[in-house]
């Protein structure tokens, strides 16, 4: 089980150069490992906000049914919270990503942020660095 970071759906969602290509193979192959891969609670969230105010109501609910329907959601209780807490990085929101992804047993957290994640429970790695290792 990987974790994929907000910015790597995002890349694909908004289909943004040049991470485009690698995020969205990236995603295909977690679809093709069929809930190989999880998605932080806060991702639904945002993606739904984001879609709803750059697009419609309608097309922000389709987006958040697709990413329930192809992704496992990584929990974030008050576990996950104080485990963030307790790493006490600059950034809480990257903190709480870590902690959720430890929780969830990952392997690697996807992110194009890995500077962001160097002392990580959790090893990250670039969507390019992750599809040469599972290649």
């Amino acid at each position: 089980m990987i974790l994929i970071d907000l910015n790597v759906l995002l890349d694909v969602l908004q289909q943004r150069q040049p991470y485009f290509q690698a995020s969205s193979a990236l995603i295909d192959r977690a679809l093709a490992d069929n809930k190989s891969a999880c998605i932080p609670a806060h991702a639904v969230t945002t993606i739904h906000y984001l879609v709803a105010k750059y697009g419609n109501r309608q097309s922000a609910n389709r987006a958040v049914d697709w990413l329930l329907t192809h992704f496992q959601v990584a929990a974030v209780t008050s576990n996950e919270l104080v485990r963030a807490r307790a790493l006490d990085w600059p950034d809480f929101e990257d903190a709480v990503v870590a902690a959720a992804a430890e929780a969830e047993n990952c392997s690697a957290i996807v992110t194009r942020n890995v500077s962001d994640f160097r002392n990580s429970p959790v090893p990250a790695r670039t969507p390019e660095e992750y599809l040469l290792i599972v290649r």
